[in-house]
């Protein structure tokens, strides 16, 4: 399986657009905040120019002129707003396509990232697989059960786990001990009379028996003669 995501180029490209519209929007934003303050400049401006009651026609018909300027730039300024408005409209609707892209690239790229966790998964679940059947392989030719680690061949090593194995053998070494002759220690002749009497008693029951063979075997010999 392929780890890399191969639209990843596609992912950073959409991430870029993603970003420019953004800084777009933002600009247009400051635009419409521009507009607004020099909307803001032009009224007090306007408010603040009025209309002679007195002078000259000159001097009346310049202030007119003056005022009709100032009501020029405040429709100008007004006019400015509505654009970058409808601007900033425009390029918050670019921002959600461009979004709109970035995601469905980016939902692709979070499926290959789950489809390369499962595989990931699926892999070392199979490594664990193969070593617990080499393990219990493993087991069964020493002749022990990996499950209850019991001995397979009881004649070889024994059956049951390892304490039932353990009380076996001490009941074996008490059974053997019991079979032994007990001996005071505190009495050193008996232990030595035991010891000479396991080594020397058959030797002497043996010897009558001898002796009487050699005696009929004579007895024999002279009647014969």
């Amino acid at each position: 399986m392929n780890r890399l995501f191969r639209l990843a180029p596609v992912l950073r490209a959409r991430k870029a657009q993603e970003d420019a519209a953004r800084g777009a929007v933002l600009q247009s934003r400051a635009e419409i905040r521009d507009a607004q303050a020099l909307v803001k400049r032009r009224q007090l401006e306007l408010t603040g120019s009025d209309a002679p009651s007195e002078g000259t026609a000159r001097a009346m018909v310049a202030s007119l002129v003056a005022r009709q300027s100032l009501a020029a730039s405040l429709f100008d300024a007004h006019r400015m707003v509505t654009e970058a408005e409808e601007a900033t409209e425009v390029k918050v609707q670019e921002l959600a396509d461009a979004a709109k892209r970035r995601r469905a690239v980016e939902m692709l790229a979070e499926r290959h990232a789950e489809a390369v966790r499962h595989h990931d998964l699926a892999v070392d679940q199979q490594n664990l697989d193969e070593l617990a059947v080499t393990a219990k392989a493993r087991n069964a030719a020493r002749g022990v059960d990996g499950i209850r680690e019991e001995r397979a061949n009881p004649l070889r090593h024994g059956r049951g786990t390892a304490a039932d194995r353990e009380a076996i053998a001490r009941a074996a070494a008490n059974s053997v001990a019991a079979q032994r002759p007990a001996f005071d220690l505190a009495d050193p002749a008996q232990v030595l009379a035991a010891r000479q009497a396991g080594m020397f008693g058959p030797q002497r029951d043996a010897e009558p028996a001898d002796i009487q063979d050699d005696s009929t075997e004579h007895d024999e010999n002279r009647s014969g003669a």
